[in-house]
């Protein structure tokens, strides 16, 4: 039975100004699509279920000129990326989505933190265990370790880019898929605290309705 477009959730709709060089080139290390630079102008998309993003991805594309980085598609959870130079042409893109199924930025589901921790001075055991796994950075003995959970997920890579703007820290891994999204932060810890204080303040300035039901 055909998909209706009333029927599609809109998770997660986040722009992102201006990607940072690190986080830029961490999604570069795990985009199966093309792969953005620093300073281009990022849009995250959300929705379930999954497979309509195939859909999606085919609208933004054909709007204007942008380019995927990553396209999900999850039975639950579809999540694309787009990227560009212009950040008017991922706006566009990112409005002919809402438009193609009838729903404006306001219909988002507000990030929810769900876990916020600090680990300070970090143990060389620990250290390996995460960087065993991790995509990004290296996280160091003596490090503060940040870990941030949000819901929906797709908000981990917002956070992660405002971390970075805000301090001298390094992103260790961000997983932006799924039911949550998590993110580890390392770093000093006069810049990791501050890291947290921003991300926790600029997830709390986005409006939508709260739902987490799904």
């Amino acid at each position: 039975m055909k998909q209706s477009k009333s029927h599609i959730d809109l998770r997660t709709y986040i722009f992102l100004d201006s990607l940072q060089l690190q986080m830029a080139s961490y999604i570069s290390t795990v985009a199966r699509g093309f792969l953005p630079v620093g300073g281009q102008a990022c849009c995250i998309i959300e929705i379930a279920p999954g497979i309509e993003i195939n859909t999606l991805t085919d609208v933004a594309l054909k709007a204007t000129h942008v380019t995927p980085g990553m396209q999900i598609v999850e039975r639950a959870y579809g999540m694309l990326e787009l990227h560009s130079d212009s950040q008017g042409d991922v706006r566009m893109a990112g409005e002919a989505v809402l438009n193609k199924i009838e729903q404006s930025e306001e219909n988002r589901i507000k990030p929810r933190i769900l876990t916020s921790q600090l680990i300070k001075n970090v143990e060389d055991h620990h250290a390996q265990l995460i960087n065993r796994l991790r995509m990004g950075m290296m996280l160091l003995r003596g490090d503060t370790l940040f870990v941030l959970e949000v819901e929906p997920a797709g908000y981990a890579y917002f956070a992660a880019n405002e971390a970075e703007k805000a301090a001298r820290i390094n992103i260790i891994d961000v997983m932006g898929f799924g039911k949550f999204g998590r993110v580890y932060i390392g770093g000093p810890e006069a810049e990791v605290l501050e890291a947290q204080k921003i991300v926790e303040k600029r997830l709390a300035e986005i409006s939508g309705r709260e739902d987490y039901s799904g």
